[in-house]
């Protein structure tokens, strides 16, 4: 049965970055869906169905009333969303599916690597679990080029000190040796994952981002530490 596309409004756009932006996506009267945190939606402008996108929900299942996706420019449909999307504008709306779901559970640890805008549904993981006050660990382990790319830096503080189980990992990959960055500098390395397992059998593990940075995850995980292919979930884009 195919699915019912909805017509959306944009509530409000906010420009995280130069280069990001996200989109508040109102549900119309009436509409009261039961999705997944995780999951991704496929959006339209009106004026050219043919070309659709499928964007990771940044908001969580707890978030009612609306969708949240955070874009960066990037190819057509992220330079058209960061560059003109703004209050009021209308897309379509094809509803959220995907299986890229944390699997909360006392006990269990969710390593998170991402990169660039990979880290958007890991916002809402970390949502979740922290308004449902779980248990659950949560390590978002996030590599950008320089601090200015930090997606939802201020958000992701503020959950770290609601939340006990959530750690913000940030590490830098382009800096000059003059840089004030007192952060962790390099590329995500296997022994930097590895640091972060303390119970492997109660570890699973998540990767979005570029294919390069997902790619490089599967060989950690499921070569390198041995890990079941249903522990590790991924997503990834050219």
């Amino acid at each position: 049965m195919a699915r019912e596309i909805l017509e959306m409004v944009v509530e409000k756009a906010t420009l995280e970055l130069p280069d990001t932006k996200t989109l508040q996506l109102k549900w119309p009267e009436g509409y009261n869906p039961d999705f997944k945190t995780g999951q991704f939606i496929t959006v339209y402008w009106p004026d050219t169905p043919s070309y659709k996108r499928a964007y990771s929900l940044s908001s969580c299942a707890l978030d009612r009333g609306f969708y949240e996706i955070t874009i960066k420019r990037d190819g057509k449909m992220g330079t058209r969303i960061v560059d003109w999307a703004k209050e009021g504008d209308k897309f379509f709306v094809i509803p959220p599916v995907g299986k890229f779901l944390p699997v909360y559970g006392s006990g269990n640890h969710l390593i998170c690597v991402a990169g660039g805008s990979g880290v958007t549904p890991f916002r809402a993981f970390v949502r979740e679990a922290t308004r449902r006050k779980l248990d659950t660990k949560i390590t978002v382990m996030f590599s950008v080029r320089n601090p200015k790319g930090i997606i939802f830096k201020e958000e992701f503080e503020q959950l770290e000190k609601e939340n006990p189980n959530f750690k913000f990992l940030v590490t830098c990959t382009r800096l000059t040796d003059e840089d004030p960055w007192t952060g962790r500098r390099g590329r995500i390395t296997p022994e930097w994952v590895k640091e972060n397992v303390t119970d492997l059998a109660k570890t699973y593990f998540y990767a979005c981002g570029p294919n390069e940075l997902v790619e490089f995850a599967e060989e950690v995980v499921l070569h390198g530490l041995g890990v079941p292919k249903e522990q590790m979930k991924t997503e990834k884009w050219g």
